[in-house]
């Protein structure tokens, strides 16, 4: 790049040239100085080791390459010796003239442009918001802007940042909340259907209750949501109203008195009377809760934990022995050594790691003892080639392991369709109970005593459940185009043999129940027959009076058809002839059509979203039943085998204060659109 300018393409005059030359823009000047050696002759000589270059001679100008090449490759043995010694030199700030005396970095290419960042102004308000941001996404305590090694690094990036205090950044964390929940709060008005919530308590070292209340809801462009609510705080959360307060305070913060359909908890902090208590909460303002029944008293993920646990748990010591021999192998560089040694002389084909389980997940176990099933041959000899080696299981000890895998397997696959990162429609979760149900129901009639045994209690454990939940269930796969009501057919024959007709008749009647319920709600009866898209349209308008139906049939353009027009008639005899498939309601032309083709890429949602002015009321019904959820808890904590407890930083905090940080934490993770997004109402002071 040259640094002279000369019009019209003339040749530079050396002596007038320094008058006519512009200030020099080059960042190799940085680097050089120009000198005057003789008239008509200017060489550039480098700061550093002084050496001189050409520069200018006569009317020749040598441009600046070469130069940028002596500091960028490491040509001038200064620049060198100077970049080697700052690789271990602590960064020395550069001084007003942009050279330290010690830095040499490599010249850069200089853009002439407008620097992207230069004309930004330093925003003190958006960098509060975005600290509270931080904080609530990665659970930072509000006092890490008093840490000094925050404040230190944070005044390294901008001097000018004043940090804020603990009460400032509370308040900034606290306002975004309002204004997520405002966000979240108009989506709920614009949604068609119900809301479902679920329940989970945790505890705290102090035994306090924190009720956490997730709704579960599908919008008008049927897409499902789960939102944490609320986190409401209860003195006695062993009492038998802690979850009706909960519930109260939930449904009046977000003004869904008249608008929630089911309540889903655990019942290991439920009883009898907690249950009554909750039914009369929220049945008054509810007709739609079906009498009770969609009050749904135990979480699914809870109950797989349970029984996995049972199963461990009634071959404990033989778990142990696996466990051990793995500990034996993992705890040792040289007896895993000596392990892979000789599963390579084994040839055993297994790509399996062995690995210690986690107690408090018991996923974990269940593969730790599936791995290590694998790998049983290794195991089985090792102690003849490891002499320090002496706790081999017996045969019959991996025989018994490898069929309690079997049923960890039947859980697990259960329970994993819970940690994705949407939550499931309600119709995947009949599939996997009834198979559970069916699996141990026949495991527990097994002529080997030692799986009936095993999967008897398990079996009786899981029927009470499957008693509690398969009409909720089953109502909700009806709502599937794929199965209807002929998997529950399928299903029940297999469960109940020759009873399976009075209980495939149970939820027939109780859809039936519902959809009258769903039908009674309709504001104003209003019929708008299904028009397949490309089609003719007509509209009808149905008024009842007493027991006759009136139709009045217009075209589409508003023109009613002439009394003259000779197909006047041909409309008569169609309306006659159509009249009985036209009274038929939807639900039974709904069950009567065919099943749709089964495709791993089905979706149930955008299938309603699809047929929604075929079915508009039994649409409002399959979007409440197809959002409710038959588990409490995240995906984080599918596995558990402890209970939840709020941390002491946590339960130390206000509970309003607590509330915001989680809650604003699952809206963050699901933004709102951008033209939903408004400033919050109130903004709280501390």
């Amino acid at each position: 790049m040259e640094d002279t300018f000369t019009p019209n393409n003339e040749q530079p005059n050396p002596e007038i040239q320094p008058n006519k030359r512009r200030r020099k823009k080059s960042i190799v000047w940085e680097h050089f100085t120009v000198e005057t050696v003789s008239a008509g002759c200017t060489r550039a000589c480098c700061k550093q080791c002084k050496k001189s270059f050409a520069y200018i001679t006569g009317s020749k100008l040598a441009g600046t390459s070469h130069l940028k090449r002596h500091i960028a490759l490491g040509i001038c043995p200064v620049s060198r010796r100077n970049q080697e010694k700052n690789q271990l030199t602590p960064y020395t700030p550069a001084s007003q003239d942009g050279f330290t005396g010690i830095s040499t970095d490599a010249p850069k290419r200089r853009y002439r442009g407008t620097p992207v960042y230069a004309n930004i102004p330093f925003d003190q308000h958006r960098c509060n918001q975005e600290i509270a941001k931080m904080i609530i996404m990665h659970d930072y305590p509000l006092h890490i802007v008093e840490h000094s090694g925050f404040i230190n690094f944070v005044h390294a990036l901008q001097p000018q940042f004043n940090v804020a205090s603990f009460n400032s950044i509370q308040g900034d964390c606290v306002a975004l909340y309002l204004r997520e929940k405002q966000n979240l709060s108009n989506t709920l008005n614009e949604i068609p259907g119900r809301v479902s919530l679920t329940l989970d308590m945790w505890t705290s070292d102090e035994n306090l209750g924190y009720v956490f209340l997730t709704g579960h809801f599908i919008d008008d462009e049927w897409k499902l949501h789960r939102r944490i609510l609320n986190v409401v705080m209860v003195s006695s959360p062993e009492s038998d109203d802690a979850y009706g307060q909960a519930v109260v305070a939930c449904l009046a913060d977000w003004s869904l008195e008249s608008r929630l359909f089911t309540i889903t908890l655990d019942q290991s902090f439920s009883s009898e009377t907690m249950m009554g208590n909750l039914r009369g909460v929220v049945s008054v303002k509810n007709p739609l809760m079906f009498n009770g029944q969609l009050l749904i008293r135990n979480c699914f993920a809870r109950i797989l934990c349970s029984l996995a646990q049972d199963a461990i748990g009634a071959m404990a010591d033989t778990v142990k022995k696996i466990r051990d021999s793995v500990k034996y192998v993992k705890t040792s560089d040289a007896h895993e050594e000596k392990f892979l040694e000789l599963k390579h002389q084994l040839q055993v084909p297994s790509t399996k790691t062995l690995f210690l389980n986690d107690y408090t997940k018991w996923n974990s176990t269940y593969h730790m003892l599936a791995d290590a099933c694998e790998l049983k041959e290794v195991f089985t000899c090792l102690d003849t080639f490891d002499p320090d080696y002496k706790e081999a299981p017996s045969p019959d000890d991996w025989r018994q392991v490898e069929t309690l895998c079997t049923f960890l397997k039947l859980f697990y696959d259960a329970a994993i369709i819970f940690t994705g990162k949407t939550y499931p429609t309600a119709n995947t979760f009949y599939h996997e109970v009834w198979k559970v149900q069916l699996e141990l129901t026949e495991a527990a009639k097994s002529h080997d005593p030692f799986i009936s045994n095993l999967t008897k209690p398990l079996q009786d454990k899981f029927d009470r459940y499957w008693k509690e939940t398969s009409l909720i269930l089953a109502v909700a796969v009806v709502m599937d185009p794929r199965f209807k009501m002929k998997l529950v057919e399928f299903s029940f024959s297999k469960i109940y043999g020759a009873e399976a007709e009075m209980w495939i008749k149970i939820v027939d009647e109780g859809i039936r129940e519902l959809f009258v319920d769903y039908v009674t709600q309709q504001p104003l009866l209003s019929i708008q027959p299904y028009v397949d898209e490309g089609s003719e349209v007509i509209s009808q308008s149905y008024l009842e009076e007493g027991n006759d139906v009136i139709p009045k049939t217009e075209m589409t353009d508003g023109a009613l058809l002439s009394d003259s027009d000779r197909l006047s008639d041909f409309d008569v005899y169609i309306s006659e002839i159509s009249g009985g498939q036209d009274m038929r309601s939807e639900l039974d032309q709904y069950l009567d059509e065919s099943l749709m083709p089964r495709s791993q890429d089905f979706d149930v949602l955008d299938w309603w979203k699809l047929n929604k002015l075929k079915y508009p009321t039994l649409s409002r019904m399959a979007s409440d039943l197809l959002s409710t959820p038959i588990t409490t808890v995240g995906p984080d904590n599918v596995f558990d085998t402890v209970s939840r407890k709020i941390d002491r930083y946590r339960s130390s905090l206000r509970p309003v204060t607590l509330e915001a940080l989680i809650c604003s934490k699952d809206w963050l993770q699901h933004p709102a659109e951008p033209d939903m997004l408004i400033q919050p109402i109130v903004k709280m002071e501390f």
